[in-house]
């Protein structure tokens, strides 16, 4: 069934909305995803704060010309959907292409990365591939420390062996 133009104008605003509003974006293809595996990767995405979105081709292309973003967009082949992290849901600007990338190893074919946003510029497939292999932040910072703390934590152990060989 037809949408009609107003729909469509509808449709339009609130995705020039969601572009302009969101930190990044990741587009994806899908391709035989049963309902329940829809609803629980909209499920795991909304608790991290990720909206995902199905949406035809031409409207996006459409709102993504509005927003002015920097670069070519990546090729949007088949049924497209695009996962995005709006201003208000927090900073994690790598949340939507690694909160996805779990489903995309977990469905194989069923689900691809296309490409995606990041600091107003359009990404590869590769990149998007590349950022989706990013830990989260936290886990970052504590690899952060865990560098930090190592030299310290060998100097104490060398001196605790210095201590116990003079004991």
């Amino acid at each position: 069934m037809a949408i009609t133009r107003a729909k469509k104008e509808t449709i339009l605003a609130e995705l020039n909305d969601a572009v302009k509003g969101a930190i990044s974006m990741v587009f994806v293809h899908f391709k035989g995803l049963t309902v329940s595996e829809v609803n629980t990767l909209r499920g795991e995405l909304k608790a991290e704060g990720v909206r995902y979105t199905v949406v035809k081709k031409t409207l996006l292309k459409r709102a993504l010309a509005d927003a002015g973003i920097e670069g070519d967009v990546p090729e949007l082949s088949g049924e497209v959907a695009f996962a995005y992290l709006p201003e208000s849901a927090g900073d994690d600007v790598t949340a939507p292409a690694r909160n996805l990338n779990t489903f995309v190893k977990k469905f194989k074919e069923k689900l691809v990365f296309l490409g995606g946003v990041m600091e107003n510029r359009f990404l590869s497939q590769e990149e998007t591939v590349a950022i989706a292999s990013i830990p989260p932040v936290l886990e970052l910072r504590g690899m952060f420390v865990n560098v930090i703390n190592s030299p310290i934590q060998g100097l104490v152990v060398a001196l605790n062996q210095i201590a116990e060989k003079k004991a």
